[in-house]
């Protein structure tokens, strides 16, 4: 019998921790190939742990709500094969026998020196540090000394997220008492350095208001999807300097070429033609029009993005929202746009999205027209620097310009509501991408064939 060890995959980039939410299988049950064997939730969102093998559940490493790295082991799955022999590790053992001592350990330093460089940073009780904790006291300035004195409430005394936030939310009263290490060295060439008087610049911290509640009131727990979204829109309010850019579109060409055609196409493609594919075909055009909107702010840096992925955002049941991306959107014709939108949009409210369906996003649409929103202000989607908001189509009455004279007539409008990080997008790019957007929504086709 072999013991095969079922690990926490890799689930996209910047997901480095996942919290088990429900184990659907218990130690003793026989496990199919591909099956489900437990449920976790990282911050991006739900998923499944499949089985690799066909075996019995014998062992589990981890409990309900634990929080497990990538790549560690959450169960021991027996199967029915049998343990690989062991003639190649006697056949590799007699080739060492043949080395030299020298050659050995030589060998030997040089693993030695790998393993420390790739040691993680740890406190002296040797605490495991996750790239995502260590990623955000990187971003807040948390110094290792910083960390190794913060109280952990993880599995083994380990520095969680919610750790690390809750000390930086309160960085602003008294740090942790941490003793520095100087050498004779430094203290002498503190004394020789001339000294300089410096001032510290305090930053006054806002008080939050306090809420009081009566006995009537009703209070709700947040879900975990609600915490994170909450975080991540105050992250992002805090990160980039947002500004707004708003235009009218006519898109009574538009109206009329979907009425005419989407149910041909329905009956045909087997897929409802709805607005949003044909507005995402337009924003990929200006994202390749004008690829310096196609771009994320890193450090001092800016990263222009090869790939266009736009995000798509789309609201859940329960009134989260979650943003599946669309890859390379600039290369689908409108039918596997269409078919992309429908597919992603379908699977979202179902919860079923894998994670890295909802990665690599370079620019992001929200459809605030769905609620009735004729514009909106929202929020930028980190790391990236736009975000559009398409408002609600209106039956509105407008000037036409003929050749023969302006003239009152009922046309299809809406407005496009453009936020942007001004820190790297400047109010002429922000305008021209936005403008880019209506003319090719006001340029449709009307006799064009999908």
């Amino acid at each position: 019998m072999a013991r095969f060890e079922l690990k926490l995959p890799k689930m996209g980039e910047s997901v480095a921790e996942a919290t088990i939410t429900s184990w659907l299988k218990e130690v003793g049950d026989t496990i199919e190939l591909d099956e489900a064997v437990l449920e976790i939730a990282t911050d991006k969102v739900d998923s499944e742990v499949p089985s690799e093998v066909d075996g019995v559940l014998v062992e589990k490493f981890f409990n309900v709500d634990d929080v497990v790295q990538v790549g560690q082991v959450l169960a021991i799955i027996e199967t029915d094969e049998e343990e690989s022999n062991t003639s190649q590790s006697s056949e590799e053992t007699q080739e060492l026998k043949d080395v030299s001592p020298e050659v050995i350990s030589e060998v030997e330093k040089t693993v030695v020196s790998a393993k420390e460089a790739a040691t993680p940073i740890s406190s002296t009780e040797n605490r495991f540090y996750s790239p995502l904790v260590k990623n955000i006291a990187k971003q807040e300035g948390v110094s290792q000394s910083e960390l190794d004195a913060i109280k952990g409430t993880g599995k083994e005394g380990r520095v969680t997220k919610d750790d690390i936030l809750s000390y930086i939310e309160k960085k602003g009263g008294s740090k942790p008492v941490v003793e520095p290490v100087v050498t004779q060295s430094v203290v002498e060439e503190v004394k020789e350095a001339p000294q300089k008087p410096v001032k510290p610049v305090e930053v006054p911290k806002a008080e939050k208001a306090p809420v009081v509640s009566s006995g009537d009131d009703e209070i709700i727990e947040m879900t975990r999807m609600g915490k994170l979204i909450a975080h991540h829109m105050v992250e992002s309010v805090q990160t980039s300097a947002h500004v707004q850019s708003f235009i009218e579109a006519d898109v009574t060409n538009i109206w009329n070429w979907r009425k005419k055609v989407k149910d041909g196409f329905a009956k045909r493609e087997g897929e409802n033609l709805t607005f949003t594919p044909i507005f995402m075909e337009a924003i990929a055009k200006a994202l390749r029009d004008f690829p310096m909107m196609n771009i994320s702010v890193q450090g001092d840096t800016i990263v222009k993005k090869k790939n266009i992925n736009l995000g798509m955002a789309a609201s859940l049941a329960d009134g989260n929202l979650i943003v599946p991306v669309i890859k390379n959107a600039d290369q689908l014709n409108l039918i596997g746009m269409t078919k992309q939108v429908n597919d992603l949009a379908n699977r979202a409210r179902a919860n079923k999205l894998k994670p890295d369906e909802i990665q690599g996003g370079t620019y992001t649409v929200t459809n605030v027209g769905t609620f009735g929103s004729i514009m909106g202000t929202p929020i930028i989607n980190q790391p990236q620097v736009g975000i559009l908001a398409l408002g609600a189509i209106r039956k509105v009455p407008a000037v036409i310009e003929t050749p023969d004279g302006d003239f009152i007539g009922i046309r299809y409008k809406m407005f496009l509501s453009h936020s942007y990080d001004h820190r790297v997008v400047n109010g002429a790019l922000g305008g021209q991408f936005v403008k880019a957007v209506k003319d090719y929504l006001e340029a449709w086709d009307s006799n064009r064939e999908i």
